[in-house]
């Protein structure tokens, strides 16, 4: 049974303090019994979008086990509220908190679409993956109001630029009219995050994202048209969604994916704070287990920093998992390859038409 406070509908369960700041604010009970007495909020639970002015959009990925060159993120923060998302601690470089603050103070790059046309006309810029959602999705709901992320796209055909997109939003179907112009160049590749087969699980995990059977049909639907698509069952979870791996691989692949990733969840800087004050009041009767089994993998903390290790883990449990996911690899993906994306064209389309000479 989930705790009194418990907040439905977000993921994170309160405002933490930007570790930038030299302020810092808490909620007094004197204030509390004020607002329950005036019949107020004592919170505001919308969302606001804030536009801001980025000078350049793509984002050169310096880290060696990410798996991508470049990023673009036509948004900041992620409405989607999924309790353990990395891309938290970001929030803070905008003067913002990690917690509720991610989730309810968007900001937005209106002018991504012409930065990245100037990116991709440079007489610098070679050809790259450019990956769409590196730090917040791309087709969180900001997307249906501001279509930056479609118009992005348009960029990318009109220069014959291969691009990524990680989301675990089923919008992404609005776009299938360029995405598969796209693919038939060889341009695209489309990752959808997977993280369990349970609804009851998603809710509290991933309490605003699309339904998971409604994610398992846009894989369907996108590789029906041809786009590819690789599965991030990501992350792994130890005690919440670990015990899913092998059903979770077969349903991706029977439903068109071609591959896989996984990351053994890490809680990295104020996240470590914030999912454990959210398993306590949303899965009491697990959090000392979970907690403990996360610890297991990053040497006795929520967090490992190393690279290469820091997203696979270590110690028995982790061993575990990673034999269940060869395992599950083996059976369900052994004739299955993502195709490398082309890279190919671009020069040719350098000011949006061929070059005849």
């Amino acid at each position: 049974m989930k705790d009194s406070n418990y907040r439905k509908g977000r993921g994170a369960q309160a405002y933490v303090p930007n570790k930038f700041s030299q302020f810092s604010h808490e909620t007094r009970d004197d204030f509390l019994e004020f607002c329950r007495i005036e019949g107020e909020e004592a919170h505001q639970g919308s969302t606001n979008y804030i536009p801001i002015f980025p000078k350049t959009i793509v984002n050169k990925v310096t880290s060696p086990d990410v798996g991508m060159g470049y990023s673009l993120n036509p948004y900041q923060g992620c409405e989607h509220g999924c309790i353990y998302c990395y891309a938290r601690n970001t929030h803070e470089f905008w003067g913002y908190g990690a917690g509720l603050d991610f989730e309810q103070r968007i900001l937005v790059k209106k002018e991504a679409p012409t930065l990245l046309e100037e990116n991709l006309k440079s007489k610098r810029w070679k050809a790259e993956t450019i990956v769409l959602s590196g730090n917040t999705d791309c087709y969180q709901p900001a997307e249906k109001k501001f279509e930056l992320t479609r118009e992005c796209l348009k960029v990318f055909l009109k220069y014959k630029h291969p691009v990524g997109i990680i989301t675990k939003n089923a919008l992404v179907l609005r776009d299938m009219d360029i995405l598969k112009e796209l693919a038939h160049e060889g341009l695209i590749a489309v990752n959808i995050s997977v993280t369990s087969l349970s609804e009851e699980t998603r809710r509290v995990l991933e309490p605003r994202t699309t339904t998971i059977k409604k994610r398992l049909e846009t894989i369907r639907l996108l590789s029906k048209n041809g786009i590819p698509v690789n599965a991030m069952l990501a992350p792994i979870i130890p005690g919440i969604n670990s015990h899913e791996i092998i059903n979770l691989a077969k349903a991706v692949s029977d439903n068109g994916a071609l591959s896989f990733g996984y990351t053994i969840v890490r809680l990295n800087g104020a996240i470590g704070q914030i999912f454990t004050d959210w398993i306590h009041k949303a899965l009491p009767h697990k959090a000392d287990k979970v907690l403990a089994q996360i610890k297991s993998c990053h040497g006795g903390t929520l967090n490992d920093s190393r690279f290469g290790m820091r997203s696979k883990g270590e110690g028995n449990i982790a061993f575990h998992i990673h034999d269940m996911l060869r395992l599950a690899r083996r059976t369900y993906f052994k004739d299955k390859e993502l195709p490398k994306l082309n890279k190919g064209l671009h020069e040719q389309y350098k000011k949006g038409q061929l070059k005849l000479f």
